[in-house]
């Protein structure tokens, strides 16, 4: 136990049992997500795996993601993920709100997950502006205007088109955002496109 630990100790972020973030119990607890619109949700946004990722999103919890990730995994093994050859990409945040943050939140996750995988993984293959960045060329870009960010492809990047390509997000509530990430690595020329989320 380091000493973190024992100043903050751990304690399940639903019940408040002492020793983890997300006990077993309480994630029993939490219905199974599933398929829709070629998205695999893994949980339903309820209980403490909602909790973890509020906390997470908003309260900088950084060694949340250890715990998270590991969860993540466990049930992509148990339900055998039916793809080979995967590409994992996070959705990325717009770079003011990662420095406000510290550090994005899924990429530290996504990164976890894609090792214990042995899935390749791209943080960096779509970036994220605002449609008022000024020293981005916006036009011609598709975007729904719900949305406030823009994604374009790093051209510093260059992948083999032929691979799974999984789109991870935390949260799959309309699917507007993965559906803009999707449209605009379809324009690029990928075809095998799917996304990942911890929950629905």
């Amino acid at each position: 136990m380091n000493l973190l630990d024992l100043l903050f100790p751990k304690k399940c972020l639903e019940c408040k049992r002492g020793g983890k973030y997300i006990c077993k119990s309480c994630l029993d607890k939490v219905p199974v997500g599933g398929w829709y619109n070629s998205n695999y949700s893994i949980f339903r946004y309820k209980g403490v795996i909602r909790k973890a990722i509020i906390s997470l999103k908003y309260k900088f919890a950084y060694d949340l993601s250890d715990e998270l990730s590991l969860v993540i995994i466990n049930k992509l093994k148990d339900i055998n993920f039916p793809f080979k050859n995967i590409i994992l990409v996070p959705i990325p945040l717009h770079v003011q709100r990662e420095n406000w943050r510290g550090f994005n939140q899924l990429a530290i996750v996504g990164e976890k997950i894609a090792k214990k995988m042995k899935w390749k993984y791209y943080p960096n293959l779509l970036i994220k502006y605002k449609k008022t960045d000024p020293q981005v060329n916006l036009k011609g870009i598709d975007r729904r205007k719900n949305l406030s960010g823009v994604f374009v492809i790093n051209p510093t990047h260059k992948l083999p088109l032929t691979n799974n390509l999984i789109l991870f997000d935390d949260v799959y509530t309309t699917g507007s955002t993965i559906n803009e990430a999707k449209k605009v690595l379809k324009d690029a020329g990928f075809s095998k496109i799917y996304s990942l989320t911890i929950a629905r």
